[in-house]
């Protein structure tokens, strides 16, 4: 007896279905496991999320920025912890749902306001001029969310972290040198200091306790 042959249309149907199943099965489970396999083999580190830990515990990334406030004094209004290397303005709060700039240009007169309050502000705090603040100090990065300060700005915390903590500024100093970033490959962006990290090296250094 003869066979009878599908209709071209479910013909077509089941071919569609087996190149779904056969895509899924490359695409959505081969080689995400594959790219996994190799970060894994070879970039734990960074594709874990270049996590910093203490006491068994992770306290940030290496790679986000972090508020370091005095927020149980007040919830609604923290106030920088003079106790910590602070990092540089952020528009989003350092949230890594909230990434983004201000998206205010140069001449916009409320960040030119900001600025100047901001600049009187960290003056203040670290007991400099104002005329010595670096622009890190009281401008934020493009994602709000970059660790990095300039050198010049983690040497200007050095004596107010010192006194807070009943340091010698030598030694704070030292500690910041030790964490002190050239350029990238030698010649791309500006030498940096991590301050997640110089916190943390801060932690350790000052004794038991976590970011």
């Amino acid at each position: 007896m003869a066979r009878t042959p599908l209709p071209r249309v479910l013909r077509h149907h089941l071919a569609a279905l087996r190149m779904l199943l056969v895509f899924t099965a490359l695409t959505g489970i081969g080689y995400p496991l594959l790219v996994t396999g190799i970060a894994q083999a070879g970039l734990a580190d960074r594709a874990n999320g270049s996590l910093l830990t203490a006491h068994g515990r992770a306290v940030g990334s290496r790679l986000i920025g972090q508020d370091f406030t005095l927020r149980r004094r007040n919830p609604r209004a923290p106030l920088p912890d003079p106790r910590w290397f602070q990092p540089r303005p952020s528009a989003g709060g350092y949230d890594p749902g909230n990434s983004g700039a201000s998206n205010l240009g140069p001449t916009n007169p409320v960040l030119t306001a900001t600025v100047r309050a901001r600049r009187a502000a960290v003056a203040a705090f670290d007991g400099v001029p104002p005329a010595a603040v670096p622009a890190d100090a009281v401008t934020g990065s493009g994602s709000g969310l970059d660790p990095a300060i300039s050198p010049a700005y983690a040497y200007q915390q050095v004596r107010r972290v010192a006194r807070a903590r009943r340091l010698s500024a030598t030694m704070v100093r030292r500690l910041v040198s030790r964490h002190l970033h050239g350029r990238d490959l030698g010649f791309l962006g500006q030498p940096y200091v991590n301050v997640v990290e110089l916190d943390q090296a801060l932690a350790d250094a000052a004794g038991p306790g976590r970011l």
